[in-house]
């Protein structure tokens, strides 16, 4: 009996393992979905930021004063 002991809180230390394993993929993929999340996000804002510089800059060359560097 008592060569059995080691045996089974080795098995209940794989199996603790194999669960803990499982709930870390499971948070991985949540993690990996965020980050693609963001990513888009971001890549969203980049692209706003980007047409709205250009507008800035369309508006800015209509303005004679600040073009012909007058004030």
């Amino acid at each position: 009996m008592t060569d059995s002991k080691p045996i089974d809180q080795i098995a209940e230390r794989v199996e603790r393992l194999l669960l803990r394993h499982e709930e870390l993929q499971r948070t991985n993929a949540l993690l990996q979905s965020q980050v693609q999340d963001l990513q888009a996000e971001r890549d969203l804002l980049k692209s706003r930021l980007q047409a709205a510089r250009a507008r800035i800059d369309a508006l800015l060359e209509r303005l004679p004063i600040l073009r012909n560097g007058i004030e």
